[in-house]
This record gives C-alpha cells, sequence and structure tokens, in this order.
C-alpha cells in the first residue's frame, strides 16, 4: 500500500471502499449496471477528533458505512471516501 499524503481534519476518516463481488455465489458474473454501491471499507487515515469527542476508529479497521455516507474522491487513481466518524455504522 502506498502512503497517502491526506490527513483529515476533525472527526474525518478516510475510507477505501473494499471491491465489490463480481460474481454471485453460484458463479454469475454480475454487470457493471447491476452492482451497488459498496457500504464496506477500510480506515486508511483519520483525523484528531474533536474536543469533546475522542476518535474511536483506528487506521486499518473494516467499517460499514451507510449507503450515501462520505464525498467521494481519487487519489492517484485510487477511490476513496471521506466522511465524519458519524457516518460510520460499525466497525466489523
Amino acid at each position: 500500500m502506498s502512503k497517502i499524503n491526506i490527513k483529515p481534519l476533525a472527526d474525518r476518516v478516510l475510507v477505501k471502499p473494499i471491491e465489490a463481488e463480481t460474481t454471485t455465489a453460484s458463479g454469475l458474473i454480475i454487470p457493471d449496471s447491476a452492482k451497488e454501491k459498496q457500504q464496506e471499507g477500510t480506515v486508511i487515515a483519520i483525523g484528531n477528533g474533536t474536543k469533546d469527542e475522542p476518535m474511536t476508529v483506528k487506521v486499518g479497521d473494516t467499517v460499514l458505512f451507510g449507503k450515501y455516507a462520505g464525498t467521494e474522491l481519487v487519489l492517484e487513481g485510487t477511490e476513496y471516501l471521506i466522511m465524519r466518524e458519524a457516518d460510520i455504522l460499525a466497525i466489523v
């Protein structure tokens, strides 16, 4: 994994979404138009938290987040999401 030169501020988290499955359990290939937006990812970087709320996730955690959570961005050809820690639903 390459070093990312981005540091989220306050309670924001940088997440790399996990690639969606391309086939079903029975072996059917899922076309791109039928794939749903991935809702699971790995935490790449975290902010320092706020004065009242320290960060509970840490770098390397696998997390679940809402379908429309965060802002998509592309760094060095890789897609990431930057979101508030409150948008994270669970740590897996």
